[in-house]
């Protein structure tokens, strides 16, 4: 098999490279802005939000809803003759003793150890899938949304202190402040709760919660990983309030590419790091969904 770990960074920094973060997405307009498995109508996580987004977005797909070859097969469709598939993983870690592989990020723990298992599945979006029933065919009707997770509540529900002073936005570990300019110094809503989220995921990384140690495996790198991981836990974030993403720090693209280039696993820590941030976020909120816990390939 080839390396999926550097099959799956190449693209990400081929669209870092072109400036288009995959992660930063107009979600406003999408009436599901997760990708999905179509059969159970389980949302994908993790990087493979990112990737579904990535393939949605370049081949111009109007669903985000998905299916295997033989999920399709089993509903009485096809996928249509020349239609290319997209990939997905299902990821998790088992603990091993230590000499046995690489060394966990979060924690430091010399003791402790992880191996990665990682599964490749090929999914099809609904547009390239002839011969579904009515009720599974992508649709380009009128979308009406009403606001279940919004922004407000997220940053209510978080109990997180925000001050609003100064011209700067940032998160400070030594207090446990998050900082923001007024509301007023934003063009509009999106920017201002955009960045209230990329640093309610930096937040999450204290000891008293989430405990984030990105340690020594990125060492310097450290400083740039937690801001990709703010990145993309604003973006899972910004989906759940249909917030059009934005790029928080368009400075940090250099970094970032830095890190994915020395390290092929680290989009998927990263990944792993966000949705964990987010679901927290949301879990304080009262606006996780009991589904959207658990993990799916496909």
């Amino acid at each position: 098999m080839n390396d999926i770990y550097q099959t799956i960074t190449d693209k990400i920094i081929a669209e870092l490279e072109a400036g288009t973060p995959p992660w930063v997405r107009p979600w406003s307009g999408e009436a599901d802005p997760f990708p999905r498995n179509a059969l159970s109508q389980r949302p994908y996580r993790g990087i493979n939000t990112v990737l579904l987004g990535l393939e949605a977005h370049a081949r111009g797909y109007a669903s985000n809803q998905w299916l295997t070859f033989k999920q399709a097969q089993s509903l009485g469709g096809h996928v249509r003759k020349g239609e290319r598939s997209s990939m997905i993983i299902f990821y998790e870690s088992r603990m091993v003793e230590k000499a046995d592989a690489d060394p966990v990020t979060e924690d430091g723990d010399a003791e402790k150890r992880f191996i990665p298992l990682i599964k490749v599945f090929n999914v099809f979006n609904l547009d390239q899938v002839e011969g579904l029933p009515e009720s599974y065919q992508p649709t380009s009707m009128d979308f009406s949304w009403e606001a279940g997770a919004t922004p407000e509540q997220l940053l209510d529900g978080s109990g997180a202190v925000i001050r609003h002073q100064g011209f700067k936005a940032f998160y400070s570990p030594s207090n446990d402040v998050i900082y923001l300019p007024g509301r007023s110094a934003f063009p509009d809503a999106a920017a201002y709760y955009g960045t209230a989220l990329h640093e309610l995921t930096h937040w999450t990384s204290h000891t008293t919660r989430l405990g984030r140690k990105l340690g020594r495996r990125f060492g310097d790198a450290a400083y740039a990983m937690e801001e990709l991981i703010a990145e993309l836990g604003a973006a899972f974030l910004s989906a759940h309030c249909r917030l059009d993403g934005q790029l928080q720090h368009a400075s940090y693209i250099a970094s970032w590419l830095d890190v994915l280039r020395r390290d092929k696993r680290a989009v998927f820590v990263a990944a792993a790091q966000a949705q964990k941030a987010a679901d927290y976020l949301l879990e304080r909120a009262g606006l996780l969904a009991p589904a959207a816990v658990m993990p799916l390939a496909a």
